[in-house]
């Protein structure tokens, strides 16, 4: 080995810097014309939570999708940087008392416990509607149509419908609305709250760039094919790694799905049985690649990436 970095690591890290990098101008201390005032306090949990932490996987999927299209890089990150927000927002939640209670995220004291629970609440509401501040702008594209598109995309990727539904049903599974006694889901029903929980955002990121390019739908069709899959291998992916995984690679506590009773594809097909899932979602998102050829292939390594990931 040469110790050369992939085309794909070195990609997803660029994008990482550059989604770093826009946050960090984002969100500053200044208000912007509406606002009043960015409390201090506010400010800085925010940036905790938000800066110079995670490899920005769903804004990288939403840059190279729109490299398909040739759409301009800082139209892309604005998108990305509004998905990722969402992202942060929610993992601020779910690490909440009343939620996971987690006392690390990414090796390092969580929002609740760095500051304080009132904090880390008001940390997620900012997130979360600052997320439709920056798709709203001008510069995430000149069309006002393609940015309420994009709206609309990621408010239902994210809300009742997705991502918070797919928590609601997370928790009913572990048995918090029924006594406390876990519910005995089937594997149809897993795949469908791990859709919603956790595939909706890697979706979204996913055919946000035909929304950006304005697509035919037969490449819109692609790419949310191409999501679907990458999602779901995404949270098996994170199902063996809560078995399986190294804490200090992860950098949260492991085996706490066993211990919540979570229901998990793991737990429906066992270790083997996962895998093998994996490797044939992985062949189901390059396939939907096809179409766009070898513009398409570092997506296809990033499906690879999420199913052989260990941290």
């Amino acid at each position: 080995m040469n110790g050369k970095i992939s085309p794909f690591l070195s990609r997803l890290e660029a994008t990482a810097k550059d989604i770093d990098d826009l946050l960090d101008r984002l969100l500053t201390t200044t208000p912007v014309p509406g606002e009043q005032a960015r409390p201090a306090r506010l400010m800085e949990a925010i940036r905790y939570s938000s800066l110079g932490g995670g490899k920005r996987f769903r804004p990288f999927l939403v840059v190279e999708s729109a490299g398909l299209f040739e759409v301009p890089r800082p139209q892309a990150l604005m998108a990305g940087a509004a998905l990722e927000c969402v992202h942060c927002y929610s993992l601020v939640h779910d690490d909440l008392p009343a939620m996971d209670n987690d006392a690390l995220r990414r090796g390092r004291p969580t929002v609740h416990k760095a500051f304080d629970a009132a904090t880390a609440i008001l940390v997620g509401d900012s997130l979360l509607t600052f997320a439709f501040d920056i798709l709203s702008r001008v510069e995430a594209h000149p069309s006002a149509a393609v940015r309420i598109e994009l709206v609309t995309a990621l408010a239902r990727a994210a809300g009742l419908g997705g991502m918070a539904g797919g928590q609601m049903l997370d928790l009913a599974a572990e048995g918090r609305f029924d006594g406390g006694r876990p519910q005995r889901l089937g594997e149809a029903e897993i795949v469908t709250l791990q859709a919603m929980k956790t595939g909706a955002l890697l979706s979204f990121g996913c055919h946000s760039g035909g929304i950006l390019a304005e697509a035919a739908p037969p490449q819109r069709a692609a790419l949310e094919t191409y999501g679907s899959a990458v999602g779901r291998a995404f949270q098996i992916a994170d199902d063996l790694l809560d078995v399986e995984g190294d804490p200090a690679l992860i950098g949260k506590q492991t085996g706490k799905d066993a211990e919540a009773g979570k229901a998990t594809i793991v737990g429906i097909l066992g270790i083997d049985g996962a895998r093998k899932r994996l490797r044939a979602l992985v062949a189901e998102a390059a396939a939907a690649l096809a179409p766009f050829g070898e513009r398409a292939a570092i997506l296809v390594e990033a499906a690879r990436f999420v199913a052989e990931r260990d941290a």
